[in-house]
């Protein structure tokens, strides 16, 4: 791997970059207070974008590569967590319809890549979390369409969305994916949930009481949902490891800045060897979450056989380093981290959350032993040896 940045990757990192500093920064606060969905901001991100950073260019996308899409992540996450895992999601969705829906769908691509509409994804079920596969929302054929009876739980951006990817489960026993439009008839939302973090989406439950879907809404063939699904959950933990990456880096700059100013003792903190130790640990662990993430992109780029468990392992590694560095930072700031006037606080509250989501960091440890007590994992290990 190449680890320099081209000049189109560092001016896609150095715009996304801007975008958090100049448009999300400074109201990621206000929005975290006042649980407000900044869905004007986001129409802005996807003139710029970055709603549709990896869909492919002949639907209006930009088509760039996870590996550069992770790193446009990390550097928006700077700016708000919360609204950059909201575009993460939203990527994912635009990416599945634009690449697996057909002609009927193509519109919908093109209003989701430029913001006039947004996606949120309907995969996990009140009965069916890290079991995706056990998953119970039926779709029933009636006159040629499709008929969805069932519910989905812990639903982003559930009630502002246009657009829903829904998995449900054939008459065939088959997985299968669909598009549904946000306000249609029989499709209705549970509250919004009372969160620890991730203020600026909502989150509901989504109900679906024999709701008609034309049978060209649905993605790919009978059968490939669970294909897609999983296809989707790849590039899903590759993006919320990127948002714990962005977030911990701008916590770890921040308790840099802090422990050079603040004065304890007749010297600056960063003076105390102790603290010292602890700012080297937390950007050495950074950089290694780093590495492993842009190593899983490119094997996701390259369809490397093993990308899957690398997909799995750099959303663990990240999001564990994520969250415990934003820990420590706070720690750093004290008893000021502790209060709402400093971001630690927002930091800590909205990583803690990416060890749960996109298969909890449980799951991701299951699906890395699968692989490395395959048959598979021997063959490559002799290989590469």
């Amino acid at each position: 791997m190449d680890f320099g940045l081209n000049a189109e990757q560092a001016a896609i990192q150095e715009a996304a970059r801007q975008f958090a500093q100049s448009v999300l920064m400074p109201n990621a606060a206000q929005w975290d207070e006042n649980e407000t969905f900044p869905r004007e901001v986001l129409s802005q991100a996807g003139q710029m974008g970055f709603l549709g950073l990896y869909t492919p260019q002949d639907h209006g996308g930009i088509g760039l590569s996870r590996l550069d899409s992770v790193m446009t992540f990390e550097a928006l996450a700077m700016g708000c967590t919360s609204t950059t895992a909201y575009m993460t999601i939203h990527n994912m969705v635009t990416w599945m319809i634009a690449s697996f829906g057909g002609e009927a769908l193509r519109s919908i691509a093109t209003e989701l890549v430029s913001g006039k509409a947004l996606g949120a994804y309907c995969l996990t079920e009140p009965e069916a979390g890290s079991d995706a596969a056990s998953l119970v929302t039926s779709a029933t054929v009636v006159d040629g369409d499709v008929l969805l009876s069932g519910s989905k739980a812990f639903t982003s951006g559930a009630g502002e969305a246009d657009w829903l990817v829904v998995i449900a489960r054939d008459e065939d026993d088959r997985i299968s994916a669909y598009v549904v439009e946000g306000k249609a008839q029989g499709l209705s939302y549970g509250r919004k949930e009372a969160k620890m973090g991730w203020h600026s989406q909502p989150t509901r439950s989504v109900t679906f009481e024999q709701v008609r879907v034309p049978m060209s809404h649905r993605l790919g063939q009978g059968g490939d949902g669970f294909r897609f699904a999983m296809q989707g959950l790849d590039g899903g933990r590759l993006n919320i490891a990127a948002c714990s990456i962005g977030t911990a880096q701008q916590a770890l700059n921040l308790a840099r800045d802090h422990c050079q100013q603040r004065a304890q003792f007749g010297q600056p903190l960063a003076q105390f060897q102790g603290l010292q130790f602890k700012l080297a640990d937390m950007a050495t662990e950074l950089a290694a979450a780093r590495q492993l993430l842009h190593l899983a992109a490119w094997k996701l780029d390259e369809k490397e056989p093993d990308a899957s468990a690398h997909c799995a392992m750099a959303k663990r590694f990240a999001t564990d380093v994520g969250f415990q560095v934003c820990d420590a930072a706070l720690q750093l700031f004290g008893g000021y981290g502790y209060i709402r006037e400093y971001p630690l606080e927002r930091y800590f509250r909205d990583t803690r959350v990416h060890q749960i989501l996109e298969g909890t960091n449980e799951i991701m440890r299951v699906i890395v032993a699968r692989h490395v007590l395959s048959e598979h994992y021997n063959a490559m290990r002799l290989t590469e040896g």
